[in-house]
């Protein structure tokens, strides 16, 4: 495959298929880190191209790159997070927040309590909301489709009981 071919590649799944890594992004990493993260997809993407014979479809391929990705930058991270001490030693500042304060700070604190789910299961709950099937979520980690059925009963039932507490506690 020529460079020109893999650009192409490269082009036309970011087209149809972006949406994916920012929501992997925003799955496994806060704040400074999602950009970080993205690269990393990126990076991982583009040396996968060659990898992919057409089995599946692009945005499976897509699936699976980026969620193996994710978790291998996660696995990196906490290494890092130990050796340096306190990740949370430096907070970023945000930036003033817009009109839709309310529904922002939601959808963060929804990605909060996704990414304090193991490893597997966050990937699993973000393909879940993805839309995509338990058959191809067990296509893309390797698992059956009954072991991503009882992964996903259990992570739902802790999200949601997460997000009563988020949702009820007084602003």
């Amino acid at each position: 495959m020529t460079i020109t071919e893999r650009e192409a590649c490269l082009q036309l799944w970011m087209r149809d298929h972006a949406a994916i890594l920012y929501r992997v992004a925003a799955g496994f990493a806060a704040g400074a880190d999602r950009g970080d993260l993205m690269q990393e997809l990126l990076i991982a993407l583009w040396k996968a191209i060659p990898a992919f014979r057409g089995d599946a479809q692009p945005a499976t391929f897509v699936y699976r790159v980026s969620h193996n990705a994710a978790m291998a930058w996660k696995r990196s991270a906490r290494r890092h997070d130990r050796a340096m001490g306190d990740p949370d030693a430096l907070k970023w500042t945000a930036a003033p927040a817009g009109p839709d304060d309310a529904q922002r700070e939601l959808l963060e604190g929804v990605y909060a309590r996704i990414r304090e789910l193991p490893e597997l299961d966050r990937s699993l709950v973000l393909l879940s909301l993805d839309g995509l099937s338990y058959r191809e979520m067990a296509a893309i980690h390797g698992l059956s489709e009954s072991n991503v059925g009882a992964r996903l009963s259990r992570s739902k039932a802790r999200l949601v009981q997460q997000l009563k507490e988020l949702t009820d506690e007084p602003r």
